[in-house]
């Protein structure tokens, strides 16, 4: 007997019927002899409703109350799943993420999980339960309720396993595993019997919608095994994340091309070339809470230099009033922002061992006639800021040219 967490997302549980499709896959691992946590998300759509509802009222709504109005959309899910198992004769409990106590900080809409309390999930496990769990949410040390940002379910599911070292984490959606791309963008797309760790990682920071980039490192930390499924298939295997060691011997080169369109750019133009200026430009930036992704600094004449960065498009017009706020004081020529850019990353483990690719990844996309505006690198990454309409050619002839659809 084993115990899984499975997550299932909000395409899996969207209407009355995928729900009590879900409820007869559990029943199949209930007959198997497993016992079963489930992390649900809202019905798909529910929570863009939700928030555009609350923007008719308030057009920044306000961190807290938006946190009380958008987690009713799994506390709905949770009820209807935990009725559908019951209706088929299994024995179920639902949870929002305060009863379980989820705890987190208090930053509403990007809480942190801080810790769980396991115990009223063990017992209803010990007494044949299956628990079902409201993704996405949680509670602080004053007991008001908090959400864990978009995607946040994939990190309660592994948060929860984690906690209840549970045997597998698995994580149900609308694709059939970790594809070396978006199939959508290039048909040829491979899926992949399993990917490491740290390319997952890269992967879901870098804008692969598979799994959320935190899950990933709760499966990382706590060495939580993690495997992508389909909720809409009976049959499969799925994904496996899995660590280096566990791989195989000889990694390919490049395992995915990875994409983000949800990034714009900032510069700030004519900034004195000075120390501390990096930290006068991203230092009010970083305490309205809003994540920095690539950065670079152009050396300029005359003792000026220009600065430029990404943020999550959602964010760029908070951080570009703040920046033209504090223009003067940064005594900046201007402060310019481009929201129609986009990022391409070649990812692949075996990136460590191999040299060149960083040179064809350039020679691909220069033959092509498209102009690389920002660099980025990792060991086992490498990333590029493109102008947005040239993104599915990018991804296409970089899938090509690493000849990712031949891999075995």
């Amino acid at each position: 007997m084993s115990l899984i967490v499975q997550k299932y997302g909000g395409t899996s549980v969207g209407s009355p019927e995928r729900i009590r499709n879900v409820a007869r896959r559990i029943a199949k691992f209930r007959e198997k002899g497993h016992d079963i946590v489930v992390v649900v998300s809202a019905m798909s759509g529910e929570t863009n409703r939700l928030i555009a509802l609350a923007r008719e009222i308030q057009q920044q709504p306000d961190p807290r109350e938006l946190d009380v109005m958008v987690s009713t959309g799994e506390q709905v899910t949770i009820a209807l799943l935990s009725m559908a198992l019951k209706e088929i004769g299994i024995k179920a409990k639902s949870y929002t993420g305060a009863q379980v106590r989820v705890l987190t900080d208090s930053a509403f809409t990007k809480a942190r999980i801080v810790s769980i309390d396991e115990g009223k999930m063990r017992a209803d496990l010990d007494s044949g339960h299956v628990v079902v769990v409201a993704g996405f949410q949680g509670v602080d040390n004053d007991g008001n309720i908090t959400t864990l940002g978009r995607g946040g379910s994939d990190t309660t599911g592994v948060a929860l396993a984690a906690a209840l070292k549970a045997d597998e984490c698995q994580i149900y959606t609308d694709v059939d595993g970790v594809y070396t791309t978006d199939p959508r963008i290039e048909p040829r797309a491979r899926k992949l019997k399993s990917v490491t760790f740290e390319e997952m990682l890269e992967m879901a920071s870098l804008g692969s919608k598979v799994l959320q980039i935190r899950s990933v490192e709760f499966a990382g930390k706590y060495k939580v095994k993690l495997r992508v499924l389909s909720s809409f298939e009976e049959e499969g295997e799925g994904t496996l994340i899995t660590f280096e060691e566990e791989g195989q011997m000889e990694q390919p080169i490049i395992s995915g091309i990875a994409f983000n369109r949800d990034e714009a750019k900032i510069t700030v133009r004519g900034v004195p070339d000075k120390p501390g200026i990096a930290y006068q430009i991203l230092g009010p930036v970083a305490d309205a809470n809003i994540e920095v992704d690539m950065i670079i600094q152009n050396i300029g004449e005359g003792g000026a230099t220009d600065f430029s960065f990404t943020v999550h498009k959602n964010d760029f017009e908070k951080a570009l009033s703040i920046l033209k706020g504090i223009q003067p004081h940064l005594e900046a020529k201007d402060v310019m922002g481009d929201q129609s850019i986009a990022k391409v990353s070649v990812v692949g483990v075996g990136m460590r061992s191999h040299v060149g690719v960083a040179s064809q990844m350039f020679r691909t996309l220069a033959e092509e006639g498209i102009n690389i505006q920002m660099i980025s690198t990792s060991e086992i990454k490498i990333s590029v800021v493109i102008d947005e309409k040239y993104l599915e050619l990018a991804v296409r002839v970089l899938h090509k040219a690493f000849q990712l659809e031949s891999q075995v």
